[in-house]
């Protein structure tokens, strides 16, 4: 009988020491989930680890998992696709197009009137151009770029290269800017020279819009085929 109690005494004592053990050592971990864990921008991610003893009962531990970490900044991050999307290439085009047409307009419609002498001697509708140009430029620019525009081992430019360059709508849109720029100059020149020479000029500035080098050629005989009928009239007189 006595050892009979004993027994029982003993597997007592043992079972509340293992459960003291137990409880002292083991924690459940699990995510935080429900929970919002992003703070400032800053999404952080967490565990909650449990905690139960018999002096201070259960308690909550937030652990943060610095592997987890990520910046997230609402209303600050600037998508790339804005930037380089075909709306942009798009309204790049047109507005570039309309930009110019007004100059166009006078040099053809009022070609000796004051405003139109002084609009074309600013250097402001190029300086557009080249920062639209530039802005374009940078974003259609690729490391593959200038490989492309050099393919050939003695680095010059290869047709299909500068088609596959060109097959991209943003670097098509920031050639078609370089050449509005570069046809808007050459018209200008052609129109001061007309000025200088007395020689019609608006058929030929007409031209530098769409067909410069043939705007410049037609310019070239005009006042060639002017210098030589003035000749002529002299020699009559």
């Amino acid at each position: 009988m006595a050892f009979s109690s004993c027994l029982c005494n003993h597997q007592l004592a043992l079972k509340i020491n293992l459960l003291a053990t137990a409880t002292k050592h083991s924690k459940s971990t699990f995510n935080l989930k429900g929970v919002n864990n992003e703070l400032y921008g800053v999404r952080i991610g967490c565990k909650i680890t449990s905690d139960w003893s018999f002096m201070g009962g259960s308690r909550a531990i937030l652990m943060p998992n610095p592997r987890s970490f990520s910046l997230h900044r609402r209303g600050l991050r600037v998508q790339a696709s804005w930037f380089t999307s075909p709306q942009l290439a798009g309204d790049a085009f047109t507005l570039g197009t309309a930009a110019v047409l007004p100059f166009y307009t006078l040099m053809v419609a009022a070609p000796r009137a004051e405003l139109t002498k002084k609009c074309m001697r600013s250097s402001i509708p190029y300086i557009v151009l080249g920062i639209l140009y530039a802005y374009l430029l940078y974003l259609s620019w690729t490391p593959d770029t200038i490989q492309l525009m050099f393919a050939s081992k003695y680095w010059l430019p290869e047709l299909p290269g500068i088609a596959k360059m060109f097959s991209n709508e943003m670097t098509l849109a920031s050639a078609w800017i370089h050449l509005l720029a570069v046809d808007l100059f050459a018209a200008r020149q052609v129109y001061q020279d007309g000025l200088e020479n007395e020689i019609e000029t608006r058929h030929s500035v007409s031209l530098c819009l769409l067909f410069c080098p043939i705007g410049i050629l037609i310019h070239a005989i005009t006042k060639a085929f002017t210098s030589t009928s003035r000749e002529s009239k002299n020699e009559i007189q």
